[in-house]
């Protein structure tokens, strides 16, 4: 197995089966944790920008001379996206100093919010997935996971200011 390859897999997670996607997303969860117990918001989203930039290189490297531009084993654009929409509940317990746990609504949110963005590819998700590149298969679980981002601070809003939870 190549680098390329082990990136663009997030280390072999890509193969698992049925829907591959959701597994990378799955797997994202646990090391978007890890990265934020071990270095705070800094390096959590320091590992965003290594997964995409490296996911991008991967993923170009990976798919040079085939004719699938996004194989269903690269999962490596489902972390980047999952730890975007991950990146309101990290600041919020950045901000808490609570147990990750404490913020399971918003865990729960993001994962969920993600995967539906990113099946359903409304909008500028699926231009980004139309494009047909190395680019394009990162960019479109980028935006997808923007909007569930944005998804998680308004329950959070919902939950923390107007209901007061």
């Amino acid at each position: 197995m190549t680098l390329a390859h082990m990136i663009a897999t997030f280390c072999g997670v890509g193969h698992m089966r049925p829907a591959p996607g959701t597994w990378g997303s799955l797997a994202a969860l646990p090391v978007g944790w890890a990265l934020f117990a071990l270095g705070g918001v800094p390096l959590f989203t320091a590992g965003i920008a290594l997964v995409f930039f490296g996911g991008w290189w991967a993923t170009a490297v990976d798919t040079r001379g085939k004719a699938d531009h996004d194989p269903s084993e690269i999962v490596i654009d489902e972390v980047a996206g999952q730890w975007i929409a991950l990146l309101p509940v990290i600041i919020g317990l950045s901000h808490t100093g609570g147990p990750a746990l404490a913020l399971w609504p918003g865990w729960l949110t993001a994962f969920i919010g993600f995967r539906f963005f990113d099946i359903l590819k409304p909008g500028p998700i699926g231009w980004a997935d139309r494009r047909g590149d190395a680019l394009g298969v990162m960019l479109d679980d980028v935006i997808a996971g923007l909007f569930a981002a944005v998804l998680v601070g308004l329950g959070a809003y919902v939950s923390h200011g107007l209901l007061g939870i």
